[in-house]
C-alpha cells in the first residue's frame, strides 16, 4: 500500500492524506506528498496511436504509456489509422495494415483496437475511446455507414458486449488529418445527428502551401498556406451547426480570424466547442527557422499575433480545452524537408509544462483553470465525468471530527466508483528541463527538447491503481 501524506485537493486546497492499494510503479510505503497537487486526471480527445499500420513511429503500448508519463489517465484514439477506421469490413488482406487486423481474427479496425488488450496480451495505462471516419477510407468520397459501426457505440445493446468493447466504445466522429469535405457534409451532419455523437472537425484545409504563409515562408522559400484555409473551415460549419443544431468541435483552431468567428457563433448560442494545442500558444511561425520540420504541422504554425491571439482565446474561454495533437513520426522522415516531411509533432509528455510555463508562468490563466482545460473540460467532451475528490472526501469521512485531517482511500472504494477515478499527482512548481531522449513515446519529433519548463505530472492513477509514478522518496 501507499500513502501520500500532506497532498493538496487543487481545487479546494484541502490537505488530505491518499491511499493508493494497488501499483507496481513505486514501492509500497508512505511518502511526503507536501507541496504536490492531486488533480483529476488530463483527458485528450485527440491522439494519434498509429496503431494498426505504422507501428514503426508509435503503437498502442507506447502511445498510452506515453500519455500515463504525461498525467493522462483518458484519450480519444482518432481514426487515421491504417486501414482507417471507418468500420467497414476489411475484404482485400494485402492492403497496408489489414493482415495485421485480420490475423487477429478481427474484421475491422474497430473491433481490433476494441480488443487490443486482449490480443496482445497487455494491460495498457491509459482508458481510450475510439473515433470513427466520417468518410469511407478516410477519402472523403463517400459517408461512412452509421448501421455498419452504430453497434460499437455506448448503450447500444451493452447486454451482449464483451468488458473490451464496453470500455472502449466509438465516442465522435472525425475525419482528422482532413477536414470534411462539401460534397458529404450534409451526409455527415445527418448521420451525427441520428447517432447522437458529435462531430469533430479538422478546421482546416489547403491544396498548396507547406508552412504559414508570410514573411517567414518567404525567407525559407516554401510556398505558404493562407490563414483563411482556417478560417472558410470554421465558417462553413459554423452555418451548418446554426442549420442542423448539431455539435461540432473544431481542432488545434490557431488563428485571431478564426477565434473570433467561435466567439461570435459561441455568442449566438450555437453547439460548437473549440480547442487548441500547445505549439500554438508556444510558437509561432518564426520557430521554423529554429526547429525546422519540427515545427512543421497542419494547421501550420502561425504569425506572433495568432500565438497571442490564442492566449486570449484561452484566457477569455472562447477556446474550450487544450489537446496535444499527439503525432508520432520518426525523425528519417521529418528530415525530409519543409515539402516532403509529415505534419505534426508529439506533446503528451510535456504539454502539462509547456502550458504551464506559458499560460501560468505568463500570467494568463491559474494553475486551476489550467487543470480545467486539460482535465475537466475533455472529459465532459469526451462525456465522461472527471473525478470530483472532494466529494469522495465527503462520502468516505462522514464520522469523521471536525478540522481533521482526511484520506482518500481507493482501496475503499465499491468496484463501480473505482472504475471511473482518474487522477493525476502534480508538481505545480518543479522546473524541469525536456528531453525527448526520455520519453516514453516511440517518436522524438518536438521542438521542445532542450525547453526549460514548469510544472510536471508525477504520478497517474486509474482505479485503485497506480499506472506510473515518478516520485521519489
Amino acid at each position: 500500500m501507499i500513502t501520500l501524506r500532506d497532498i493538496t485537493v487543487w481545487d479546494t486546497g484541502e490537505t488530505i492524506d491518499l491511499t493508493i492499494p494497488e501499483g507496481t510503479a513505486m514501492p509500497d510505503g508512505d511518502y511526503d506528498a507536501t507541496g504536490l497537487t492531486l488533480a483529476p486526471g488530463f483527458a485528450d480527445p485527440h491522439v494519434h496511436f498509429r496503431d494498426p499500420g505504422q507501428t514503426y513511429k508509435e503503437s498502442m503500448v507506447s502511445g498510452c504509456e506515453a500519455a500515463a508519463s504525461g498525467g493522462y489517465t483518458d484519450v480519444l484514439i482518432m481514426p487515421n489509422t491504417v486501414p482507417a477506421m471507418d468500420g467497414e469490413t476489411l475484404a482485400d488482406p494485402e492492403a497496408p495494415g489489414a493482415r495485421e487486423v485480420l490475423d487477429a481474427g478481427c474484421d475491422n479496425v474497430i473491433d481490433y483496437l476494441q480488443h487490443y488488450e486482449a490480443i496482445h496480451k497487455v494491460d495498457l495505462p491509459v482508458r481510450y475511446d475510439l473515433c470513427v471516419c466520417a468518410s469511407k477510407g478516410r477519402v472523403g468520397h463517400e459517408a461512412t455507414e452509421l448501421d455498419h459501426w452504430r453497434r460499437y457505440m455506448p448503450g447500444q445493446d451493452d447486454e451482449s458486449k464483451d468488458r473490451y468493447q464496453l470500455a472502449h466504445p466509438v465516442t465522435a466522429i472525425s475525419d482528422d488529418g482532413s477536414a470534411v469535405t462539401p460534397q458529404i457534409l450534409d451526409d455527415v451532419l445527418a448521420m451525427t445527428r441520428e447517432s447522437g455523437l458529435y462531430l469533430i472537425e479538422h478546421c482546416e484545409h489547403h491544396d498548396t502551401g507547406a508552412v504559414n504563409e508570410g514573411p517567414v515562408s518567404r525567407k525559407l522559400g516554401v510556398p505558404g498556406i493562407p490563414e483563411d484555409t482556417e478560417l472558410k473551415v470554421v465558417e462553413r460549419d459554423i452555418a451548418k451547426a446554426r442549420e442542423t443544431g448539431v455539435h461540432i468541435h473544431f481542432q488545434h483552431v490557431s488563428t485571431a480570424i478564426s477565434f473570433d468567428a467561435i466567439r461570435k457563433a459561441k455568442a449566438e448560442g450555437l453547439p460548437i466547442t473549440c480547442e487548441t494545442a500547445p505549439h500554438y500558444l508556444a510558437l509561432c511561425d518564426e520557430a521554423l527557422l529554429e526547429y525546422g520540420t519540427l515545427a512543421k504541422m497542419n494547421p501550420p504554425l502561425r504569425s506572433e499575433a495568432d500565438r497571442q491571439a490564442t492566449i486570449a482565446a484561452i484566457a477569455d474561454g472562447t477556446v474550450d480545452l487544450l489537446a496535444t495533437d499527439h503525432a508520432p513520426h520518426t525523425l528519417d522522415e521529418k528530415k525530409l524537408g519543409f515539402l516532403e516531411a509529415p505534419n505534426g509533432i508529439i506533446g503528451l509528455e510535456c504539454a502539462y509544462g509547456v502550458c504551464h510555463k506559458v499560460l501560468v508562468d505568463g500570467g494568463h490563466i491559474s494553475d486551476k483553470r489550467l487543470i480545467e482545460l486539460m482535465s475537466v473540460e475533455p472529459m465532459r467532451l469526451m462525456g465522461h465525468k472527471p473525478t470530483d475528490i472532494t466529494t469522495l472526501l465527503d462520502e468516505q469521512n462522514r464520522n469523521g471530527e471536525p478540522g481533521a485531517k482526511r484520506t482518500l482511500d481507493l482501496g475503499a472504494l465499491d468496484t463501480a466508483t473505482a472504475a471511473g477515478i482518474g487522477l493525476a499527482v502534480l508538481n505545480t512548481g518543479e522546473a524541469w528541463t525536456v528531453d525527448p531522449e526520455q520519453f516514453h513515446s516511440k517518436a522524438r519529433n518536438t521542438p521542445f527538447g532542450g525547453w526549460n519548463v514548469t510544472g510536471r505530472p508525477l504520478a497517474t492513477i486509474i482505479g485503485p491503481r497506480l499506472v506510473f509514478s515518478r516520485i521519489a522518496r
